[in-house]
C-alpha cells in the first residue's frame, strides 16, 4: 500500500475537485429538493473520463482500479456533491460486468458506463431479503432462449435514470434451501418491469424505488457469467460498494469540517473567535483525527480490492463502519459549531444529514459489519 499517492492520482483529485466546486452543494440542494438530476455535474465528470477511471482502457475507461475511483467519490462529496450512483453505476455494476461479463456484454454496456452516458442500477435488496442474500426469492426460470423472471426488489437506486438494471435473483435451491444466485442485466423499458417511488426524507437527486418483475423476459445472453454463480459475482461488486460508500462518508465529513473550521475562525461572540475556545476545537479536533483514519482504512482498503488480496473483505468492511461513523461525526460537530446556524439551509450543513446518517444503514448496515469482524476477524461464534 502506498503512503504518499502518485503524482497522477493527485493530479486527479485536482481535477474531480475543480469540476465539484464549480456545481457544489447549492446545486446539489437545488437539484434535489426540486426532483430534478443531478444530470449537468454527472456530465461534466463523465466527459472527463472520471466515471471510468476503475474500468479497463479497452472500453473506453481510465484503467486505474477502485482506488481511483474512491478518489472520485472522496472529491465529489467533499464539494457537497455525494452522487450515490457513483457507487451503484461505475463501482458495483461495471465492476461485476468486466469481470465476469461476456465480451458481447462488456462492449455493450462498459463504453457508456464508464463515459456516464449509461446508467445501471443495481437491484438484490428485497422486503424479506435484506441482508441476508440466500433469502431472495426474486426467481428466473429459463424458457427457451430467455429468462423469464418474477418477483419485487426494494429500495433500489436511480431507477429513473437507469437504461438498465444489474438484478441478483435465485435461479436454483440447494439442500438446504438457500438460493443459488445467477445475475441478469435487464433494461428497464422490459415489458412486464413496473416501479413504485419510495418517499424518503433525505436530501438526494437519486431516487427509491419498489421493482415488479411479471413474467419479464430477458435474452439468455444478458446472463453474468455462469448460471447460479452470482453469489461469488455479487461479493466482486459488493465490496467496492463499501469502499465507495466509505469514499462518500469522507468526503462529506472533509466538507462539514472545511465549514465548521471556517466558521470558527470567523465568528466572534466576545472578543476572540469561538475556535478559540477548548469546547469547540477539542470536539473539531477529535473529528479530524477520526476522519484522517477512516480515510486511511479506506485507501487501504481499496489498495488490497485492486492487488486481489482476499484481506480487502475484512478491510472494505472496516472502512464502512469507520467512515460512516466519521462522516456523521464530523457533519454533527460542524451543525453543533454553527448553533442554530448549523440546521439553516443556506450554510449547506443540515441538508447533508440524510445522505450520511444513511451510510450508517446503508449499503450494509453497522451491525452486520460487527457481526462480520466478531465471526471472520475475531473467530467469535456466529451470531446470526
Amino acid at each position: 500500500m502506498e503512503l504518499h499517492e502518485t503524482e497522477e492520482r493527485r493530479a486527479l483529485r485536482k481535477a474531480v475537485s475543480e469540476i465539484a466546486k464549480d456545481f457544489g452543494h447549492d446545486y446539489y440542494v437545488a437539484k434535489s429538493l426540486g426532483g430534478e438530476k443531478s444530470s449537468e455535474l454527472w456530465q461534466a465528470v463523465g466527459k472527463q473520463g472520471f466515471l471510468g477511471v476503475n474500468i479497463a482502457e479497452q472500453y473506453g475507461g481510465g484503467g486505474g482500479g477502485i482506488y481511483d475511483m474512491q478518489i472520485v467519490g472522496e472529491e465529489l462529496a467533499a464539494a457537497g456533491c455525494p452522487l450515490l450512483m457513483t457507487v451503484v453505476s461505475p463501482t458495483i455494476c461495471g465492476t461485476i460486468i468486466e469481470a465476469f461479463g461476456s465480451d458481447e456484454l462488456k462492449a455493450r454496456w462498459l463504453p457508456g458506463i464508464a463515459s456516464g452516458e449509461i446508467i445501471m442500477a443495481f437491484a438484490i435488496t428485497e422486503p424479506d431479503a435484506g441482508s441476508n442474500s440466500h433469502n431472495i426469492s426474486t426467481h428466473a426460470k429459463r424458457v427457451g432462449g430467455d429468462w423469464v423472471l418474477n418477483g419485487t426488489k426494494y429500495y433500489i437506486s436511480g431507477v429513473d435514470e437507469a437504461e438498465a438494471i444489474l438484478v441478483v435473483t435465485r435461479t436454483a435451491t440447494d439442500d438446504r434451501g438457500r438460493g443459488r444466485l445467477s445475475l441478469l442485466v435487464v433494461p428497464t423499458d422490459a415489458p412486464g418491469l413496473t416501479s413504485t417511488l419510495i418517499p424518503v426524507q433525505a436530501v438526494t437527486p437519486e431516487k427509491q424505488f419498489t421493482l415488479f418483475f411479471d413474467d419479464v423476459r430477458v435474452p439468455a445472453e444478458n446472463l453474468i457469467g455462469a448460471e447460479n454463480d452470482g453469489l461469488r459475482q455479487v461479493f466482486m461488486g459488493l465490496n467496492p460498494e463499501r469502499i465507495m460508500g466509505a469514499a462518500l462518508g469522507n468526503g462529506i465529513g472533509r466538507y462539514a469540517l472545511d465549514k465548521a473550521s471556517a466558521y470558527a475562525r470567523e465568528r466572534k461572540v466576545w472578543d476572540v473567535p469561538i475556535g478559540a475556545h477548548q469546547g469547540l476545537s477539542h470536539p473539531l479536533a477529535h473529528a479530524k483525527i477520526q476522519l484522517e483514519l477512516a480515510r486511511l482504512m479506506t485507501q487501504r482498503a481499496a489498495s488490497l480490492h485492486d492487488a486481489g488480496d482476499p484481506g480487502s473483505a475484512e478491510a472494505s468492511n472496516m472502512a464502512k463502519y469507520a467512515a460512516a461513523e466519521a462522516g456523521i461525526l464530523a457533519l454533527d460537530q460542524a451543525i453543533q459549531t454553527h448553533g442554530g446556524n448549523g440546521l439553516a439551509t443556506e450554510y449547506g450543513l443540515a441538508t447533508l444529514w440524510g445522505p450520511v446518517r444513511l451510510m450508517r444503514t446503508a449499503p450494509i448496515s453497522r451491525e452486520m459489519i460487527l457481526n462480520y469482524v466478531a465471526q471472520h476477524s475475531l473467530n467469535l461464534p456466529r451470531s446470526y
